[in-house]
This record gives structure tokens, C-alpha cells and sequence, in this order.
């Protein structure tokens, strides 16, 4: 532990009225010397009067006046005293102004170089010094608390398997929420887990990409196969269950829906096949009700990123099942808040029999999938109630359709195709169409005050989002995938950034992936024995599919991995308590959410943060870092990876939390910054509790 400082005032001196009688003593003492010095005048004013010299006249009548004692009586006579001593004081206070007034161009110009050159020293060194404080104040917590500190966590019961914080549904029926209400986020006065959730009995390590995404293990999700053969879902009829296994061959001449169905949407749209959606402009899909993912999982391959959001399921999941394929999704509802994302998110929202009433509530719902759609999106929706050819026969729902054709014209939305239970809208590309349109004729556009840019479940809105902000660019006038990634000049401007960190944000991040990938290799292959003079072998590109980033800031980290060849995609997380990074990321085309989102257990390969040790030690009423690192244990698949990266003295702190949850750590040394530490952890799979 540091040393405690000691602050101290020293070469002062303070006087108090006692002095008085010294200041006569030493008075009287001084006229004595006075008239004692006139035996030798010239030595005395040589010594009153240092610039004699310059102040001396040649031709004064006193020079050489002797009295008859051979001295002069009065050498300088009373008015040629006063003068010279006038001239001495004026002189000096001449040279007291020149100092002063160089001392303040000083004082400016060293102010000047610290505000241009020296500002990133002074925040390094006060940071350092936070730094100090928060590793001093753990190695007191650690004294004070002894062995106990170090004591590991305990396993959690069984059924905490499939925890998720802050979705309880049976407990939110006992609050009195309305019906269809239960399955929303809401986290109250919920007790912290202080435990960790152990993985399902006969858990078995999932197949690596791309064999996990058509493959995965029926024990690691929490399904039946009654729940499997009795759904009525396009994409879950698309399965094969054996006893061990979950089959999903949507590539399959046998199973080939999926193809056919994403082949009809781009004919609707105007184009030849499903591979030309990314020269139409769209990279991100928004999956609502996304049935186990296969609609993302065929796209995926045409270089399309889809994310599927669906309720919270106790069993059943669609968003776990998803996860466990490897391929993005998220639990997230359209019940009463407005989706983790800013406005103007995505390229195209999906819903294909997503169970999602939306003529219900005035049409919110439609205004909530307006306010996330790009200018120039498309809305892709199959349901029953479009098919003209006999749902419609119903008079009821006759009237539905016709409230929902009507309320996405009074969005500005355009029809562009209908087709047996599909139809697909095209959101306007122009923002002067909602001031064309009648008046009262649909929702008003959100004033100042209701804009937000990046809402975090907030209540839906009843007005239309997004029309006044500088990210209001059509798709089709945005490059396509995979230019879209970088940004140009203008582009970064918009978003209150500059080229030149932007830049060296992108090639810290490929350098860094490259060290990941060299220190990871000793590591993943040290229980294996070498032969002499060969080396560790590279880890395989498909090592990891699932990545979170829990700091993503530009999304570099994300953009190296694509850049590396790697076959991962990423989770980017942007703290609420940071700079707000996530417009950008979403506009670079990929994927991204606002802390803290809602996942279930085990469904990430690494997880990821640059800096988040910082962020967090300099916010008060923040999650500890122990509850930190137990909702990332949580999350983590066994034989799951954890690299943080953050100073030695922050990673070195952390180091010892990782044997609380009986993580294997070590701590690497980066060559790029001597005060950068990496804290890379593995999470073992604990097969003697699972079995």
C-alpha cells in the first residue's frame, strides 16, 4: 500500500505585536551605528548606497572640501542626498515593474503550453493519482478484512441455471402488473446473487462456428421437445430433435423455407435476390420475435447482421436458443418502454408472426418501429391478417387491416408490395413529408424536449422521432457494407468526433488483436507438450463466435476482429455513465446496446473491456467491482475467456477477485504503454457440480 502523504507549510514565519519592543531595541541600535560610521563615511555609503557609482558627479564643489581635520565636512551635501537617493528608489522601482511584467508573459506563456501540449500529462498524473487511491483503499479493505476477502464464492442452487436479473415473472404478477406486462424488465428492490450460476446437468461445451450454428446440444438450453414439435413458428418447425441433439438445416434442399421466404422479401423490394439487400443498402435487421434465428442464421451468410429480440422466456427461450447457435440476439420487449437503442437504428425491422398486436394502443407500437428505422428502411411483416385471400373474411379483422394501412400512410411509410401473408413498407427517405401531410392526420413529430438519442426504457412515445437529427441519411445514400465501417470527416463531425482519433483508434485495435491472438496461443496450448523447435500453434480463426465488449467506445475492437478474419461477431456495450458512442456504432453496421442489457446465462465465448475498471472506480453509487465480475461469470460459457485491459495498478486489484470465482488469471505485460496491464482469465467448467 502507498505511502500516505503528508502535507506541510514550511519558510514561514509569522509576527505578532510582541515584536514591538525589539523593532525600538534594534531602532536605537541602528542610529548608534550611525553616528559611530561617521569615522569612515565612504565605507558607510558604499554600503546605504550600492549604486553610488553611477550617481557620482566629478564636478560637485564638495568632492575634495576638506575640513581641518583633513575630512570632508559634508560630503554630499543635504540636496544632492535627496536627489540621489529619489533617483535609487525610482530605479528601483523601475526594475520591480520589468520583473513583475516578465513574470506575467512568463506565467502566460507556460499557462499557454500546459492548456496545448501539457493538458494530457496533468490528466495522466491526477489519473494516476485516482488510481492510487482506489488500489490504497482496497489494500485497506483487504487488511481489514482479512482472509474472509479471499474466501470464493458459492455455488448457486439449481434452479438459478437460467437466471436473469431484473425478470421475474411470477413476481411480477404478485406486483400487480396487468397481464402481458409481466415478461418487461423490472428490476425493483431485487436481492444481488452472490453466488455463481452453475451450468445445466450434462452441459457439454458447444460446436465451434459454423458447425454450432446448425448443431447445437439440447441439454444446454432449456427446452423440451414437446415445446419444439407443438410450435406453429415457420423457423422452429425447421428442426430436427434427437436425443442429444438439435438439428437446424435451413440450408437444406429438405428445409429450405428460409431461402425461399428471404428470396420472396427481396423480390418485393425490387431486387434480383437476398444478396443484393446489401446494395440496396442494408447490413443491420432487426428480428422481432425472431422464432430460434434461422431467418438471421441464412442471411448471415449473404454478409447481413441480424439481431433477434424477443420476450423473456422462462423456458422455451428464443433469444437462448438464438445465443447458443452463435448467432446476436437479445431479450427486449415492446410492452410499454421503448427499446434499448437510439433513433434511426437499424436498416430493416423484420416480424414474422412475432405475436405483436400492432394496431393495439393507437398504433404505438408502429411509431416505436418507425422511431428506430433508418430513413429509407423497410418494414417487413407476415401475419395471417395480410392475407386477403381468407383471414380477411372476418370483418373484425378487415377493420384491423385497414387501421394498420392507414396509420403507416400517416407515418410517411410507402406499400410496396403485398404477396400471400407478406408486406413489406419502405420508410420515407424525405423528413419534409410530415409537415406535407394533412392536418391531424396521424402522430405529430417529437419536439426538442422529447428527442432523445439514446433512450434507455424509456415509456413509448406517441410522436414520430429523429426528423431533426444530423443522422437523418437516407440508406441508399450511405456506402454499403463493408465501406460503411469508415467514416469519413463529415461523417465524424456529425457525431462530435475527429478524423485523426478516430483513425488511431482503428490501428490501436489491429495491432491489438494481433497481440491477443500471439499471447492467447501459449496459453490455450501450455498443457500440451512441445516438440523442440516448434512453436505453439496460432489459435483456430473460429475460436470464438460470441464476443462481448463491455467498453466499446468507437467499436475498434469489433472492427479489428472483422479485420483479422475472425468469425465473431460482436456485442458492443457503451456505458450510460460515459461518452455516448452507440449512434456511431450502429451506423457503422454493427451491433450495439446500452448497459445493462438483459442475456441469459452462458451465452458468450469472451468477454472483453478496455478501461472499464477506471470508468467504474470513478462513479459513486455504482455495482461493485465483485458484482461486476459475477454478472460476467454468469454470462461467460464455461472454458470462456475474460480479457480486461486497463493500468497495473487497477488490473492488479482486479487480479484478486478472480480467485473468489475460481477463475485461472495471469497478468501480461502490453508492450505498447509500460503502465498497461492485461488481466486474461479462462472460467473453468465445473464438471463434478454440472454431473
Amino acid at each position: 500500500m502507498a505511502r500516505p502523504l503528508h502535507r506541510g507549510v514550511s519558510g514561514l514565519r509569522i509576527y505578532s505585536d510582541s515584536d514591538d519592543s525589539w523593532d525600538s531595541q534594534m531602532k536605537d541600535k541602528t542610529e548608534k551605528d550611525h553616528l559611530d560610521k561617521k569615522d569612515s563615511p565612504s565605507q558607510y555609503l558604499s554600503m546605504i548606497f550600492p549604486f553610488r557609482l553611477f550617481f557620482s558627479d566629478t564636478s560637485s564643489p564638495y568632492k575634495h572640501d576638506g575640513g581641518e581635520n583633513g575630512y570632508s565636512s559634508d560630503p554630499f551635501g543635504t540636496n544632492l542626498h535627496r536627489s540621489r537617493h529619489k533617483l535609487a528608489i525610482l530605479l528601483l522601482k523601475c526594475s520591480l515593474v520589468v520583473i513583475v511584467i516578465l513574470a506575467l508573459i512568463g506565467s502566460f506563456l507556460w499557462t499557454l503550453s500546459i492548456s496545448t501540449s501539457s493538458r494530457g500529462h496533468i490528466f495522466r498524473g491526477y489519473r494516476r493519482l485516482q488510481e492510487q487511491l482506489v488500489s490504497d483503499l482496497w489494500d485497506i479493505g483487504e487488511i481489514s478484512l482479512g482472509s474472509s476477502r479471499l474466501k470464493e464464492l458459492e455455488f448457486c442452487s439449481p434452479d438459478s441455471e437460467n437466471y436473469v436479473p431484473c425478470f421475474n415473472t411470477t413476481g411480477n404478477l404478485a406486483l400487480g402488473l396487468k397481464k402481458g406486462d409481466e415478461v418487461d424488465r423490472n428490476c425493483g428492490d431485487e436481492l444481488k446473487q452472490d453466488c455463481l450460476v452453475l451450468p445445466p446437468v450434462n452441459y457439454k461445451i458447444p460446436f465451434r462456428w459454423p458447425t454450432g450454428r446448425d448443431i447445437i446440444w439440447v441439454a444446454n438450453v432449456k427446452i423440451t421437445a414437446q415445446q419444439v414439435l407443438s410450435s406453429g413458428s415457420m423457423t422452429k418447425r425447421m428442426m430436427m430433435l434427437d436425443e442429444e441433439q438439435m438439428s437446424f438445416r435451413s440450408a437444406s434442399l429438405m428445409f429450405d423455407g428460409v431461402e425461399d421466404y428471404s428470396h420472396q422479401i427481396a423480390e418485393m423490394i425490387g431486387l434480383r435476390n437476398e444478396s443484393s439487400l446489401i446494395q440496396a443498402g442494408v447490413r443491420t435487421i432487426l428480428d422481432i420475435g425472431c422464432g430460434y434465428g434461422s431467418f438471421g442464421a441464412h442471411l448471415f451468410s449473404k454478409q447481413l447482421l441480424t439481431m433477434c429480440i424477443a420476450n423473456y422466456e422462462a423456458s422455451g427461450s428464443q433469444v437462448q436458443l438464438t445465443l447458443e447457435r452463435g448467432l446476436p440476439a437479445m431479450i427486449g420487449s415492446f410492452t410499454s418502454k421503448q427499446l434499448p437503442y437510439p433513433s434511426l437504428s437499424f436498416d430493416m425491422l423484420h416480424c414474422a408472426r412475432c405475436g405483436i398486436e400492432w394496431d393495439e394502443k393507437d398504433g404505438i407500437y408502429l411509431i416505436e418501429v418507425d422511431r428506430i428505422l433508418k430513413p429509407g428502411g423497410y418494414f417487413v411483416w407476415t401475419s395471417p391478417l395480410t392475407n386477403s385471400q381468407g383471414f380477411l373474411r372476418n370483418k373484425n379483422n378487415k377493420e384491423r387491416w385497414t387501421f394498420i394501412l392507414g396509420f403507416a400512410e400517416n407515418l410517411c411509410w410507402e406499400l410496396l408490395s403485398q404477396q400471400d401473408e407478406t408486406v413489406v413498407w419502405k420508410k420515407t427517405s424525405k423528413n419534409d413529408c410530415y409537415s406535407s401531410r394533412k392536418p391531424d392526420s396521424g402522430p405529430s413529430v417529437c419536439s426538442d424536449g422529447e428527442e432523445f438519442e439514446s433512450p434507455y426504457y424509456r415509456p413509448l412515445q406517441t410522436c414520430i422521432a429523429g426528423t431533426k437529427s444530423a443522422r437523418w441519411v437516407p440508406i441508399e445514400q450511405r456506402l454499403t457494407w463493408p465501406s460503411r465501417t469508415d467514416l469519413n470527416k463529415s461523417e465524424l463531425a456529425s457525431y462530435g468526433f475527429h478524423m485523426e482519433e478516430f483513425t488511431e483508434d482503428a490501428d490501436s485495435w489491429k495491432k491489438a488483436v494481433v497481440n491477443y491472438w500471439s499471447l492467447l496461443s501459449p496459453i490455450i496450448f501450455s498443457d500440451h507438450p512441445k516438440r523442440p523447435g516448434v512453436e505453439d500453434p496460432s489459435p483456430p480463426y473460429n475460436m470464438l463466435r460470441n464476443v462481448l465488449d463491455m467498453n466499446a467506445h468507437f467499436g475498434g475492437f469489433n472492427y479489428a476482429l472483422l479485420e483479422a478474419g475472425k468469425s465473431a461477431w460482436v456485442m458492443n456495450v457503451v456505458p450510460t455513465n460515459g461518452a455516448n458512442y452507440l449512434p456511431l456504432i450502429l451506423d457503422r453496421g454493427f451491433v450495439g446496446v446500452c448497459e445493462a442489457f438483459p442475456s441469459y446465462p452462458r451465452t458468450y465465448d469472451l468477454v472483453h473491456a478496455d478501461g472499464l475498471l477506471f470508468l467504474q472506480s470513478g462513479q459513486q453509487h455504482r455495482c461493485t467491482l465483485l458484482d461486476l465480475f459475477t454478472e460476467i461469470d454468469r454470462l461467460l460459457r464455461p472454458e470462456g475467456w475474460v480479457i480486461i485491459r486497463d493500468t497495473a495498478r487497477l488490473v492488479e486489484s482486479a487480479r484478486t477477485l478472480t480467485t473468489r470465482l475460481k477463475w485461472d488469471a495471469r497478468v501480461i505485460e502490453t508492450e505498447s504503454s509500460s503502465d498497461e496491464r492485461l488481466l486474461v482469465c479462462q472460467k473453468p467448467f465445473f464438471r463434478k457440480q454440472a454431473s
